[in-house]
């Protein structure tokens, strides 16, 4: 077996905590969307910062690929081994380390779910906003620069986490950041760990801003005639200044999905899913002022969940909608795209994507976190080479599109192992800087390597 030196220490160091064993390299080699399954040679439990510097300096010694591992649920291969290597579970590390209800900040280890913290802070009367759908590692969500329902008040892990502890490919530990609420303290590295897919650190140790449970919460659907008078509605309102913490599209196809999985009972038309946090008297003006202008946009069918037990319904059929759509096609697996574009260009940029799905003749249900001109089409494929190359050209054009209306070619999923090509459209020879800096941090590149660029950076390519 390759890299057999450094799994014997490896092995030496953590016993049990480390296997070989066939089922759980499989089930670390899977992604959750269309990429051929890369397992890992072995896979690895730390339970401390100490130990996953010992098993950096380990790797390092001998050159052997490491590959972060949370919940497992990013959508552009950035969990996946196609160099081999170790897989670095961090499920083990996921405690909560130090709440601080008076500074609204919390300390917490990267394997902690979502899930899991908002469980652990119900009673503080404060919760942590980022909102992906999946209930993903918060280490996960850092390092992937996730963001979600919720950030359009709230903001994504950009805007809420305050500092990092890292371990660097050396086993060098530092830390990033702090408490403080503000710095203008040299780089900052915080930023420059946030989005890095892990292929500059990997994280030990999250400090994370909280928010206030708000008083009220008021959650709704409305159906409209079609996609152009939804995204209106979205523009008018952000004209408007609401200050709407969740606002969600679905497109006919996905109101169809969720009725057949889910009983929804929507009618088979574009939908937004809306919910607002405040006052109740806050709440209710500005229920009143959205209503009136989804009206004016021929909204029609409005539906009202104020109870906590109907918003959680409501949410839950949202992020299960992914599943949904896949299992209007048993079988069927998704390129999934996430481009991000200026609202003013949102329903442009849906419309022409919406054309060219129906041309291909692939089924490309249409859904995002519009108030932010962030939307997603679920490209489904057989497997076949003929539909993944079309769904390819389908997600490269979106990308394109995205880069010539002044957005982004990803809103919140990251480069990995798809979209390395498409990075070097957008930034250009900024790429090269980028480059730079994994070759300081990781000079023998093995953090996850593989991700984010399209071949090795220079002096790097016979690091696995």
């Amino acid at each position: 077996m390759a890299y057999s030196d450094a799994l014997e220490d490896l092995s030496q160091l953590l016993g049990p905590r480390l296997t070989r064993g066939e089922a759980e390299r499989a089930a670390h080699g899977q992604s959750e969307s269309w990429f051929a399954p890369a397992p890992p040679d072995a896979v690895a439990w730390p339970e401390s910062t100490g130990e996953v510097a010992a098993i950096l300096k380990i790797c390092s010694r001998h050159g052997l690929p490491v590959i972060p591992f949370g919940a497992g649920t990013s959508l552009e291969g950035q969990t996946l081994a196609p160099m081999g290597g170790l897989a670095l579970d961090m499920s083990r590390m996921a405690k909560v380390v130090a709440l601080a209800p008076e500074d609204m900040d919390v300390r917490v280890q990267p394997g902690i779910t979502r899930g899991a913290l908002d469980a652990e802070l119900r009673t503080s009367g404060l919760f942590f906003p980022v909102d992906p759908g999946a209930d993903a590692s918060l280490g996960g969500m850092a390092s992937t620069r996730a963001s979600g329902t919720t950030t359009l008040r709230y903001g994504g892990m950009r805007e809420n986490v305050l500092g990092l502890e890292v371990v660097l490919a050396s086993g060098e530990v530092i830390r990033t950041g702090g408490r403080a609420r503000k710095s203008a303290a040299g780089y900052d590295l915080t930023a420059l760990f946030l989005g890095a897919e892990g292929t500059l650190g990997v994280i030990t140790e999250l400090t994370l801003r909280l928010h206030g449970r708000p008083e009220h919460v008021a959650t709704a659907t409305c159906a409209f005639p079609d996609v152009a008078a939804a995204v209106a509605t979205v523009t008018e309102t952000g004209q408007a200044g609401l200050r709407l913490a969740r606002m969600e599209l679905m497109d006919a196809a996905v109101a169809r999905a969720v009725n057949a999985a889910d009983d929804a009972g929507f009618p088979e038309a574009p939908h937004l899913l809306v919910e607002f946090h405040g006052s109740e008297q806050a709440v209710a003006a500005e229920v009143a002022l959205f209503e009136a202008i989804a009206e004016g946009h021929g909204a029609s069918g409005f539906a009202w969940a104020s109870r906590e037990e109907d918003r959680r319904a409501l949410w839950r059929m949202r992020h299960r909608a992914y599943w949904s759509i896949l299992a209007g096609r048993p079988g069927a697996r998704a390129i999934v795209t996430d481009i991000c574009v200026p609202v003013s260009r949102l329903a442009e940029a849906i419309a022409e994507t919406q054309a060219d799905i129906a041309a291909s003749g692939l089924a490309g249900p249409i859904l995002g976190h519009v108030g932010d001109g962030n939307f997603h089409a679920i490209l489904m494929v057989d497997g076949s080479v003929g539909e993944i190359a079309t769904a390819k050209r389908l997600a490269t054009a979106m990308g394109r599109r995205a880069l010539a209306m002044g957005g982004t070619v990803t809103g919140e999923h990251g480069i990995g192992l798809g979209k390395a090509g498409l990075l070097e459209e957008q930034y250009g020879p900024a790429v090269a800087t980028m480059a730079a800096l994994k070759a300081a941090l990781d000079p023998q590149g093995i953090l996850n390597p593989g991700k984010i660029f399209r071949a090795p950076p220079a002096g790097q390519e016979g690091a696995a």
